[in-house]
């Protein structure tokens, strides 16, 4: 592995049956697809023993925004009723594109789990290695779920624009370069094309191979061709809080310090008239 945040397939198929291992379904339908069924994905075949992490779930309602963070004691009341510790190794996967994975590790780290791993290569490697699924849903007793959080991790609006206006951190951009300067639509409707002003793209995909990331000298690398310095703080973004996770998960395997994710990402600023965007 390149980073000590993921585990293998053969791994987990060793461990499955270890009590103190939780696995945990993180699939999650890509923006513009949400008429796809996962959870029905989900019951048609899962990693045995796996729970429903379904992100889209455990995110805050009272928000207009998508996937915003829910508060400490919404996610730890969820997360017992799921049946989920917070003392236990979780190990989580996604369809195998590392697409939805690193949110439900980085929801799971800002409230306070310590042991959390992502599946190399996901549901995709686990398949690939022969491994068996179950289907059906999967029900647990009471987790024993307590969260913790500081609320610096999580950047805002105002926060964004400060950053923006006076270069008091780094807003990385985990869209695609097409979406980044303004050359393609976002696949949800009424969001304005281009990004914010002073912001480095760096796309979540250039730093994934195989369902997991790339070495350790090649995330360096593609960083360091962005123009995006590990000495300054840095805000990570994206479309609506998801991929800037997989952003999250690099910056922490290359061990940078003050780093934050702006959780409305482009869903907020793209949907507003005082916002300034880059191309203008």
């Amino acid at each position: 592995m390149s980073t000590p945040f993921f585990v293998a397939a053969d791994w987990l198929a060793e461990h499955i049956n270890d009590p103190e291992i939780q696995i945990l379904d993180a699939r999650m339908a890509p923006a513009g697809q949400e008429d796809l069924d996962i959870a029905g994905d989900y019951r048609a075949g899962h990693i045995p023993g796996a729970l429903f992490f379904d992100i889209d779930a455990l995110s805050d309602h009272t928000s207009p925004l998508p996937h915003m963070l829910p508060r400490p004691e919404t996610f730890a009341v969820a997360m017992r009723e799921l049946g989920v510790s917070s003392d236990k190794h979780l190990v989580i996967y996604d369809g195998g594109n590392l697409f939805s994975a690193p949110r439900a590790w980085w929801m799971l780290r800002k409230f306070g789990v310590v042991n959390v791993s992502i599946l190399a290569g996901g549901l995709a490697e686990w398949q690939r290695d022969g491994l068996p699924l179950e289907q059906g849903e999967v029900s647990a007793p009471e987790g024993d779920f307590t969260a913790t959080f500081d609320p610096a991790l999580i950047k805002r609006l105002p926060d964004v624009m400060v950053a923006s206006f006076e270069g008091t951190a780094q807003i990385v951009d985990a869209r695609s370069a097409a979406r980044f300067n303004a050359e393609a639509d976002e696949p949800r409707p009424g969001l304005k094309r281009g990004h914010i002003p002073g912001a480095f793209n760096v796309p979540w995909t250039d730093l994934v191979i195989n369902g997991q990331l790339k070495t350790t000298d090649e995330l360096q690398a593609i960083f360091d061709r962005a123009g995006v310095a590990f000495d300054k703080p840095i805000i990570a973004s994206c479309g609506s809080g998801v991929t800037a996770a997989v952003l999250m998960l690099a910056l922490e395997t290359l061990e940078v310090k003050n780093v934050s994710l702006y959780d409305g990402s482009w869903c907020e600023w793209g949907s507003r008239s005082d916002t300034p965007v880059e191309p203008a």
